[in-house]
């Protein structure tokens, strides 16, 4: 006899004449849900960080405006300054401002030209001190040199002329000129082997510099040896005597 099978025990039915099938999609919250949400809850903040940004660019215009317009006023009293008073009292109201080293410069240009060496030494030092790099602190540095030799201090410009002679860093005119300066002092002192030496630098830096022409010329005046005598004697036969005519010879 075949044995019933026990029917599965069904579901307790519940109330299911309110269930509606739900969407999953109509529950997820949409960007613009997140959006507001989080506006809702950050908004004073990110408008107080826009305002925020909003002053420092502000801020920062006007300070650059204030900036380039104070520049323009010391540009302008720089060009005023057409006399060494007036250099001098720029320079002393615009202390560490790039034209103010300028203006130091001038003066010191000024005290080497009228033959004041301890001003000009002083001068360059100053200009020195607020253009430490730059053609203008490297012309100060080569009048630096020149006044220190022009004061008695012929060992201190001459070390100073020798470095910038030797820097390949520097710009070709500057060691040139340099080299130029020791050639020179070398035949007042009459120390040929050093005119050719330093004529010899310059013509390895730059061979068309005009300081080549120029220690060329002074490398040729210079007395050879066994006819510098000679031709003293020839200059003083050419010479007429005292109180006599002067006789003008043959070729010369």
């Amino acid at each position: 006899m075949t044995t019933p099978t026990t029917p599965p025990t069904p579901t307790p039915a519940g109330d299911d004449r309110n269930l509606v099938a739900v969407d999953a999609n109509v529950l997820a919250p949409t960007f613009e849900d997140k959006l507001l949400l989080f506006w809702e809850k950050n908004g004073k903040k990110v408008i107080l960080g826009c305002v925020i940004v909003l002053v420092g660019i502000v801020a920062k215009g006007g300070w650059e405006y204030f900036e380039a317009q104070e520049e323009a006023d010391v540009q302008k009293e720089y060009a005023a300054a057409a006399n060494t008073e007036k250099l001098k009292a720029f320079a002393a109201a615009h202390k560490g401002h790039a034209l103010a080293g300028l203006a130091q410069l001038r003066i010191a240009d000024e005290a080497y030209t009228a033959g004041k060496s301890a001003d000009a030494i002083s001068g360059y030092e100053a200009v020195i001190g607020v253009l430490k790099t730059g053609p203008f602190a490297t012309r100060a540095q080569l009048g630096l040199a020149m006044s220190k030799i022009a004061a008695g201090r012929s060992a201190e410009g001459e070390a100073v002329l020798k470095t910038m002679a030797g820097d390949v860093a520097m710009l070709k005119g500057v060691r040139v000129e340099a080299a130029y300066h020791l050639a020179s002092l070398a035949a007042d002192a009459g120390r040929a082997d050093d005119v050719k030496k330093y004529s010899d630098q310059i013509a390895q830096i730059d061979p068309a510099s005009p300081w080549t022409q120029r220690v060329m010329a002074l490398k040729a005046a210079l007395p050879v040896a066994g006819v510098a005598a000679p031709a003293v004697e020839a200059k003083k036969a050419d010479a007429a005597p005292e109180g006599g005519i002067q006789v003008k010879l043959p070729g010369k």
